[in-house]
């Protein structure tokens, strides 16, 4: 109750308004017992966040490294979309530009985020699924950077139905990797 709290004062207040006071009041709940469990403002959205996190993660236990990405970006444009954590997302923006606590969490927390894509692409290479001259670290900013400018730059979130087609715009077809180099 209290980090969902956390999450709808944020969205509807932003960083510069969310106050302890008011997250209690919204969650029924005295400050002393905010007070009890999180030391401050960034703990609250960090435990909030990572619940969010937790709640929605898609399973990637099966199919091949390309289903699995799929997956994962389908994933992550549903979220960006709309959830909890869009509507979050402009105000922790706006927070880490002026306080560097914040900053630190928000680049912290982000770069948590972007390691199982990290690994997915790292693995897809390794298993030949996805060809070697990618880096997987650059080639995850480039996916989720197409999806994350969208929500923040455009006026419509990136479609899921233009996952593959980002993939393969990234990665390369899934045919032109099955049929290797030209010789």
């Amino acid at each position: 109750m209290i980090l969902e709290a956390v999450l709808d004062e944020l969205s509807e207040e932003g960083y510069g308004g969310l106050a302890i006071e008011s997250i209690a009041r919204r969650a029924g709940v005295g400050k002393a017992t905010i007070y009890r469990h999180w030391a401050d403002k960034i703990a609250l959205i960090a435990d909030a966040f990572k619940l969010l996190q937790a709640q929605r993660d898609p399973d990637v236990t099966t199919g091949s490294p390309r289903e699995k990405l799929e997956r994962v970006l389908r994933h992550v444009a549903d979220v960006v979309a709309d959830s909890p954590f869009s509507a979050c997302l402009p105000a922790l923006i706006e927070g880490a530009e002026r306080d560097r606590a914040v900053r630190r969490f928000h680049h912290h927390f982000q770069a948590e985020a972007r390691k199982p894509t990290i690994a997915l692409i790292a693995a897809g290479i390794a298993t030949g699924d996805f060809p070697p001259r990618i880096d997987p670290e650059v080639a995850a900013f480039a996916l989720l950077g197409a999806i994350f400018f969208c929500r923040l730059m455009t006026n419509a979130p990136f479609a899921q139905a233009r996952v593959p087609t980002l993939i393969d715009t990234v990665i390369g077809p899934r045919a032109a990797l099955a049929a290797g180099p030209a010789g």
